[in-house]
């Protein structure tokens, strides 16, 4: 890279615009390929489970069987599409109960446990608990005072403590 120096008329000017156009699609398409090795990378996990998966007999059996018990249940909507709140409580509400309030239960009460708690998970979305919450709060909020009617001169004058007939009236 040469150093930057004065530029004197428009055929140099018209070089480093060409030169720096150039430089730029460099560097774009260097950053577009360490894009693609950094996903690579993080895909190497999925990747291999998913290689371990293919080699376990009978898995897509079983895929195929939780997949249409989660339709039988109602929770045909695709997690992706569920805001922020269903998506921590589908993972975060089965391990509460596995961890706090089952801890001696067998595995089968933690899997029938575990299925119920993701579909009333599934239930609950961000919409109805602030919908909730407004409603806690509005019946918690104390009702609004009626407006008071305006008040005559002379009820006026005794709300301030001045008499009608004394000398600053």
């Amino acid at each position: 890279m040469k150093k930057h120096s004065r530029i004197n008329n428009i055929a140099e000017l018209q070089a480093e615009i060409a030169r720096l156009k150039v430089l730029k699609g460099q560097q774009e398409n260097y950053l577009n390929d360490q894009y693609r090795l950094f996903n690579h990378k993080l895909d190497a996990p999925k990747r291999i489970f998913n290689s371990i998966k293919s080699s376990i007999p009978g898995v897509n059996l079983v895929e195929g069987i939780m997949g249409n018990f989660g339709k039988s249940l109602g929770t045909s909507e695709s997690v992706a599409s569920s805001d922020w709140l269903t998506k921590v409580m589908r993972v975060g509400l089965p391990f509460v109960m596995n961890k706090f309030f089952l801890k001696r239960a067998g595995i089968v009460k933690r899997l029938l446990v575990t299925v119920l708690s993701e579909r009333a998970a599934g239930q609950v979305s961000q919409d109805k608990l602030t919908g909730l919450i407004s409603k806690v709060t509005d019946f918690i909020k104390p009702k609004k005072r009626k407006k008071l009617k305006p008040l005559t001169p002379a009820e006026e004058d005794l709300q301030t403590g001045i008499p009608p007939y004394s000398e600053t009236y």
